[in-house]
């Protein structure tokens, strides 16, 4: 045994092999940096990038005759023939390694979009929402309207990216439909694409779906002393956020809030100004982010005492200053004598004497 071993070191043919060998692993090096660096798409190629690797892996273990000969040579309880070590070196279960099939890209990076949108939603509460205060405190003095103003927009942001998701996710239904038909991981693909692809989204159009909105909400809108596209930068980024919290599983969601509602501790939490042992919400500064029935992150409201009829005397103000002009007293008998004539066709067509 080591005289074998002295006349293989001292062989010619296995140095060259060696040398060979080691020339083809500096290429595989230099192939691996090269599509790495060349990969604009690090976090969609990740999941791919052991089945690119796969190929080389089996080109250096097919060429090289050292893992050829490590193979045959590997201790044995008892010698064998050189045909059955040849034979033993050339079958697939041991030369290649079989590998399962991995699982999508949307379950393997869930938990890291989900910290990095959790972490965007609570910068744009903390950082994005000041500067949006900022903006509106130089047109509005008052601090109440400024704080509805704000989470109107960010609840209509979440509606209208919702809204774009599902029309985006239906559209890449149809366009993969013929590509897997009668495949099974059809609503992986989906989610895959849509998780590549998420900088598809048109936010501006969502952006300016969102302010059409506003401009018809008769809590902010009347009467209409702000142009709400001061807050176009804020309601874009709570759209990109809203859009990309549909691609998780499961979903995150925006909890629905009212004003005049009773105060949910696991949910909000009272403002600075507010009266601590009101029962009722007055209005709402942020709302609180769920998945499915759980609290993600609470969102802040305000509760004073009579939260419930100053709410409804707000809505009643807005109705009426929506629906109709507001008349002097002394025209309301004539106003509404003409109103109650002019629908008649009959009395129309009559002359007046």
């Amino acid at each position: 045994m080591a005289e074998n071993l002295k006349r293989l070191v001292s062989n010619e043919t296995l140095r060259t092999l060696q040398e060979k060998l080691d020339f083809w692993l500096k290429e595989y090096n230099e192939d691996v940096m090269m599509v790495w660096k060349q990969s604009s798409h690090a976090f969609c190629l990740g999941w791919r990038l052991p089945l690119l690797l796969l190929p080389w892996e089996n080109l250096l273990t097919a060429r090289s005759p050292l893992c050829r000969s490590s193979r045959s040579r590997s201790p044995s309880p008892a010698p064998r023939s050189r045909s059955c070590s040849r034979s033993r070196s050339a079958s697939p279960s041991t030369a290649v390694k079989v590998r399962r099939p991995s699982p999508n890209r949307s379950k393997l990076s869930n938990v890291a979009r989900k910290a990095a949108l959790l972490s965007r939603f609570s910068d744009s509460y903390s950082q994005a929402r000041l500067d949006a205060q900022c903006l509106l405190r130089r047109c509005i003095d008052k601090a109440e309207t400024v704080q509805r103003i704000i989470y109107i927009a960010t609840v209509e942001a979440f509606h209208v990216a919702k809204m774009a998701f599902r029309h985006f996710k239906i559209h890449v239904r149809k366009s993969l439909t013929p590509s897997y038909v009668g495949s099974n991981d059809f609503e992986n693909a989906v989610l895959d694409y849509v998780i590549c692809h998420l900088d598809l989204y048109d936010s501006q159009s969502s952006v300016n779906d969102v302010i059409r909105a506003m401009n018809v909400n008769p809590k902010i809108s009347f009467p209409p002393v702000v142009d709400f596209c001061l807050l176009s930068d804020f309601i874009q980024e709570i759209c990109c956020i809203a859009f990309a919290m549909q691609a998780l599983e499961p979903p995150l969601d925006i909890a629905y809030g009212a004003d005049g509602e009773v105060f949910n501790d696991c949910k909000y939490r009272r403002s600075y100004d507010s009266d601590f042992t009101a029962p009722l919400v007055l209005y709402h500064v942020w709302p609180a982010l769920m998945e499915n029935d759980c609290v993600i992150m609470k969102g802040e409201a305000v509760t004073r005492r009579g939260a419930f009829w100053n709410s409804v005397r707000s809505v009643s103000r807005c109705r009426s200053r929506s629906l109709s002009p507001i008349c002097p007293r002394s025209q309301i008998g004539l106003n509404t004598m003409s109103r109650s004539r002019s629908p008649s066709p009959i009395r129309c067509g009559l002359p007046r004497f």
